[in-house]
């Protein structure tokens, strides 16, 4: 595989995970929580909470909370973005709008850009989050990031995981490499 060549050449890229539930036992809490355990060295990913960001409203800019201080800090000073997401009424969470809202806002402002991205949505039914991924990825293009051209859905998600619920099947674990190893080459330019 790629990734372990590169492991020992190129410098670990720092990989900000914004989960859209705020559910402690959410499936896209899980699926990040994995990924970071099998993450290749290249990459180190970090989970940003965004629960308790402030509401986005453009009259606070002049004196801006703090939470969106630290938020859009965080967000700056990572190499790529994860946005791992459940879908709520065919769409996005809208504490994950808000962050998105947060990030990109005011456009002088926004610390999304340039960034390369991607996005994995998760839910219990057989379509996985289609519509949620999609209505991120807008967001994120309008925010020009620089999309991973792959979409990444997990349906059934109650098939997903072993008996102890927290840990992957072995076919979803390869399924999450595969995204991996395809995220670093983006991530890297490859």
């Amino acid at each position: 595989m790629l990734i372990k060549k590169l492991n020992k050449i190129i410098m670990k890229k720092n990989v900000a995970v914004i989960i859209g539930s705020l559910r402690k036992e959410s499936y896209n809490r899980k699926i990040a929580k994995e990924l970071i355990r099998i993450a290749p060295e290249t990459l180190k990913l970090s989970i940003i909470e965004i629960g308790n960001l402030n509401l986005y409203n453009e009259d606070l800019e002049e004196n801006e909370p703090e939470t969106w201080q630290v938020f859009r800090q965080e967000i700056a000073k990572s190499d790529a973005l994860l946005w791992i997401s459940p879908e709520y009424n065919r769409s996005i969470p809208g504490v994950l709008k808000n962050a998105i809202d947060v990030a990109s806002r005011p456009p002088k402002k926004n610390v999304l850009m340039n960034k390369p991205a991607a996005v994995i949505t998760a839910s219990s039914s057989g379509i996985g989050g289609f519509g949620a991924n999609h209505a991120i990825r807008q967001s994120l293009v309008f925010s020009r990031v620089k999309m991973l051209p792959n979409e990444i859905y997990f349906s059934e998600m109650d098939k997903s995981f072993k008996d102890d619920g927290r840990t992957l099947t072995e076919r979803s674990e390869k399924y999450l490499l595969n995204f991996l190893d395809a995220f670093s080459k983006w991530i890297y330019g490859f």
